[in-house]
């Protein structure tokens, strides 16, 4: 029989190694999770929206041919990633009948694109990453390429989903799984992504929170001269806990000043009612919305390629990446603790 003064420092031996080595995996993991922000450059990005915001696809007006375009370009992007679709049987597209949307503009379906990189432990719980993918179209020979509008967050998307594709493919995958969630019909109402939450692919119980990205590719003209900033926009309004995430990893990740002014309940932009977070907001899903505020070419043929700050758009986009790398990752899931806290106000009245 081992004497008990030897048999205790085995075991402080055990846990000191244990302790030694599981803080050894976390600092690699770490600096992994830093290269493969990394690999969002801006380089990529120009060329991924020099493609996607070009004349040949016509503006993307929902359910036009440059949407379907558009959708394709998606598709194929992500089947040549390796990452499979998120419909049963891998499909990438979500189909919405014409007859959804209200609208005169359209005159046939049209679809959302959905992919998603399964969690390694906690499948069942989903991280959606989204940006609508349409926009005005053409009118005559003048094409409304819409770069910023939305390609910029459309492309922001691929990259990130690149970038969890290869911490998947070297063992260190997310947790939870990832979402990239493509919307059609935003500028004519908001559609695309008031379907997928009417007809989710994924319960929306299950669904951790919603990250949204809707034009980061330039800076405001209030923000002249500044190239490290961002809006965010409904990070407090369900979950305190996922307000405090996102400070604390931009902090320790990528120092960017978030400005909060368009947050304000009272801001008669009204922001956090126009993009596609509000129809997951509505079913009590946390978000953030991520958002460079508008300029002189919003909704002008001059929104272009060429006027991108594809440096700052990066940082923005490895903001999100790092922000779902924590969500997905941490030990416990975000929820609506807001909800919560106006339960127990109500109680006590």
């Amino acid at each position: 029989m081992v004497p008990l003064l030897k048999r205790l420092c085995y075991f402080v031996l055990f846990f000191t190694f244990s302790l030694g080595a599981q803080e050894s995996d976390d600092s690699i993991n770490q600096t992994k999770r830093i290269d493969f922000a990394n690999t969002i450059t801006a380089d990529d990005l120009s060329n991924l929206l020099y493609r996607f915001a070009a004349d040949s696809m016509q503006g993307r007006m929902t359910a036009t041919p440059g949407q379907k375009k558009a959708a394709e370009f998606l598709k194929k992007f992500y089947q040549n990633e390796g990452i499979s679709g998120a419909l049963p049987g891998g499909g990438y597209y979500q189909n919405i009948p014409k007859e959804y949307f209200k609208s005169k503009y359209v005159k046939t379906d049209s679809e959302n694109v959905v992919a998603i990189i399964p969690g390694s432990t906690l499948p069942q719980e989903y991280i959606v990453l989204s940006a609508h993918y349409d926009h005005v179209g053409a009118k005559g020979d003048t094409i409304y390429n819409g770069a910023d509008d939305d390609g910029s967050g459309t492309v922001a998307l691929l990259e990130i989903a690149q970038a969890f594709k290869k911490a998947q493919d070297q063992g260190v995958g997310p947790k939870r799984s990832v979402v990239f969630l493509h919307v059609t019909g935003e500028e004519i109402g908001l559609y695309g992504s008031r379907y997928y939450t009417e007809n989710p692919i994924y319960p929306l119980e299950q669904t951790v929170c919603n990250l949204n990205t809707d034009m980061i590719g330039r800076i405001d003209p209030n923000k002249a001269g500044n190239d490290n900033y961002i809006y965010l926009i409904g990070s407090d309004k369900l979950s305190q806990e996922l307000h405090d995430l996102s400070e604390q990893v931009n902090q320790e990740f990528s120092q960017m000043e978030l400005d909060y002014t368009f947050n304000d309940e009272n801001d008669p932009n009204r922001f956090y009612y126009r993009s596609d977070h509000y129809n997951f907001a509505k079913h009590n899903v946390p978000i953030i919305f991520y958002f460079n505020g508008v300029h002189e070419d919003y909704h002008q043929p001059t929104d272009t390629p060429d006027k991108i700050e594809y440096p700052l758009m990066a940082k923005r986009t490895r903001l999100i990446f790092q922000t779902a790398w924590e969500v997905a990752n941490r030990e416990n899931r975000i929820y609506a603790d807001k909800l919560d806290d106006a339960d127990i106000k109500q109680d006590k009245k």
